[in-house]
């Protein structure tokens, strides 16, 4: 178990999570969890220390159960994406929605995507390849990022949403998705354009989120759009349907 020493250096850690360095404890704490995971799965010996620490900061620290966490990644990996990747040719509908965009960085770097949740309809079997896609695109997103940066941004564009947009096991099985096999890859959720109805089923998933994620979504007033934006992203890396100078670009042909 974690001490609260221990608990205080993970917040300082936290704190500067956007930084590569890795401290001391941290560090300590990344080789006795190598240490173990290498003798229960050999092809951990591929992964690099700043995946195994991303591991460690969605577990507080605690060496054990970070440890189990990360073998239940690398399983559910092998088996979910057998030859490392995704291809399109498995999720054809969910390219023609044409609803996940990726351009631009924001200040500290972080990849910018935009989702727009109109765009998103459920159909016959469609949660198996709604997942599939999370993975593709979750993969491409992080291929995108600069060295020095683990985390990525989301604006989540909720204009012209309804229920017939709404898909509670697709969201729930986003998050799971996120959570569990990309920690600490999101750094911030932007939220817009979010009607009335929506928050009926946000109070369902909202249970479902942990601690770490909940301190990274932000719902925005539609008045305070723009300079919420501009806060974080600079004009000429803003996409253009927010005011900034970046055509979206879908999220295949990025």
């Amino acid at each position: 178990m974690s001490s609260d020493h221990d608990h205080e250096k993970m917040e300082e850690a936290r704190d500067g999570e956007d930084t590569m360095e890795i401290n001391e404890m941290e560090q300590t704490k990344v080789r006795l969890m190598r240490a173990y995971v290498e003798s229960q799965d050999p092809s951990s010996q591929e992964v690099d220390d700043l995946m195994m620490r991303r591991f460690l900061r969605a577990r507080d620290l605690d060496v054990e159960k970070a440890s189990a966490f990360f073998l239940r990644y690398l399983k559910w990996r092998q088996a979910f994406v057998p030859n490392d990747s995704i291809s399109l040719s498995v999720v054809p509908n969910e390219v023609a929605q044409n609803k996940m965009f990726l351009q631009g960085f924001d200040k500290q770097g972080r990849p910018i995507t935009v989702v727009l949740g109109a765009r998103h309809f459920q159909y016959q079997e469609s949660l198996a390849e709604f997942k599939r896609f999370l993975v593709y695109a979750f993969d491409k997103i992080c291929a995108r990022m600069p060295g020095g940066q683990e985390k990525f941004v989301v604006i989540g564009d909720l204009e012209g949403w309804g229920y017939s947009n709404s898909d509670m096991r697709g969201y729930l099985g986003a998050l799971s998705i996120l959570q569990d096999y990309y920690p600490e890859r999101l750094g911030k959720l932007f939220i817009i354009h979010a009607p009335y109805i929506f928050m009926a089923v946000w109070k369902f998933v909202y249970p479902f989120i942990d601690k770490n994620t909940k301190k990274k979504i932000v719902f925005v007033e539609k008045t305070k759009l723009r300079s919420t934006l501009l806060e974080e992203i600079d004009e000429s890396q803003l996409p253009n349907i927010y005011g900034g100078k970046l055509p979206l670009v879908p999220i295949q042909d990025s």
